[in-house]
């Protein structure tokens, strides 16, 4: 622990080192459940996110006298793997100047591609001051430690331009995000598309009702605890079948989110006339507010057009019913596109240590945003609305 004027920052390899009601009483206010004590310490203590991974815990922390006034959840990386930002060009580039990429500092919530990530500041407190004793902290952790940078991924816009003040380089990527436009039934969604898109949309949700499936979105204390180590199988058999070697999460995280994260859980399960009791697939979304984020699902066998319906048709109706604003469907897939999700523009924030990479970012980041602008703006100029969205 280092002593700084009124105030105290500490390291912490593990968050359950730090009090659930002190971090979630920064976390709490804000739209991600992504920062919240319990997903965090699930993470870690599921053995997801662990040395042992590749995700060291190391997480800085602010205090004064006895109450934490500010936190960052950060890790120690030895990979790439499991960010969804993909640096992989930096890290070339590096080896090619004879650099040591990794190990690098990561500012993220693991495996998780949603937009977000912040330092957690009091409210009341002088958020400029704190940052730049945290920054301060980091850089002097870095260069101690050789680390070769520190990278914010998904940041919170709202926070982007605080942390750009303190020096850290936007690298521009894209999501799919769905907004709602003021709908108040599934069906003011379909009439935002285009005849051919609506037609499509409807087909395939018949094709998944012809395949004797039943959708049934379940939500809190009415999933069935069963649910839980069944959707592991799920996500388990889809990482395999389709994105080998990015089988992140253990069948204990999936187990203790019946526990510790029930209450932000949606489960959207397909049952068969058959059975009743054991879906066919399912897929996993978790919920905060006005918000919605699609996770993970997966299906044993292959029918027509369910992950549509599951991921998101059946979400989005969901969503519509609930008041959600936003909904975030997950990594991948320009066929999002097609179903009223939009490339939105999300930032990372980096900062090289070493002068020559440094300098690198420095003079090609700009080209490289532009060319991500225009792949956005490609990408929407091709949607099946019947107009320009809001």
């Amino acid at each position: 622990m280092v002593k700084l004027n009124r105030y105290a920052l500490a390291w912490i390899n593990q968050i359950a080192e730090i009090p659930q009601s002190a971090w979630d009483a920064l976390a709490l206010p804000l739209k991600t459940p992504f920062l919240e004590w319990e997903w965090l310490n699930n993470l870690e203590t599921s053995g997801s996110a662990t040395a042992r991974t590749g995700w060291l815990p190391n997480h800085l922390t602010v205090w004064r006298d006895q109450t934490l006034i500010a936190a960052a959840a950060l890790y120690v990386k030895s990979h790439s793997y499991g960010e969804f930002v993909f640096d992989h060009q930096w890290a070339n580039v590096a080896h090619r100047l004879g650099v040591q990429y990794y190990p690098k500092l990561l500012g993220m919530t693991p495996f998780t591609p949603a937009e977000g990530y912040r330092f957690l500041i009091a409210p009341g407190e002088d958020e400029d001051e704190l940052t730049a004793m945290m920054v301060a902290a980091i850089d002097q952790f870095c260069e101690r430690n050789r680390i070769s940078g520190c990278n914010f991924l998904f940041v919170d816009p709202q926070w982007q331009p605080v942390i750009e003040r303190h020096g850290f380089t936007p690298w521009l990527h894209h999501s799919y995000i769905w907004q709602s436009q003021g709908y108040q039934t599934f069906d003011d969604y379909l009439n935002s598309f285009n005849a051919n898109q609506r037609r499509n949309i409807k087909r395939e949700r018949k094709a998944v009702e012809k395949a004797g499936l039943r959708l049934q979105t379940l939500t809190g204390e009415e999933i069935p605890a069963a649910l839980f180590p069944a959707m592991h199988d799920f996500y388990s058999d889809t990482c395999e079948k389709f994105y080998w070697g990015s089988k992140y999460l253990t069948r204990r995280f999936f187990e203790q989110l019946n526990t510790c994260y029930q209450h932000r859980v949606i489960f959207i399960a397909a049952y068969g006339e058959e059975n009743s009791h054991q879906p066919m697939g399912m897929s996993f979304c978790l919920t905060k507010g006005d918000q919605l984020y699609g996770r993970y699902w997966g299906c044993f066998q292959e029918i027509d057009c369910l992950h549509f319906d599951a991921c998101y048709y059946t979400p989005i109706e969901w969503a519509i019913a609930h008041g959600i604003q936003t909904f975030d469907p997950g990594a991948g897939g320009r066929h999002k596109k097609r179903r009223g999700f939009p490339a939105t523009p999300n930032y990372s924030l980096h900062r090289f240590y070493n002068r020559r990479l440094s300098q690198v970012l420095h003079s090609y980041i700009d080209e490289i945003n532009e060319m991500e602008r225009q792949e956005i703006d490609l990408i929407n100029q091709d949607l099946p609305f019947k107009q320009a969205l809001n």
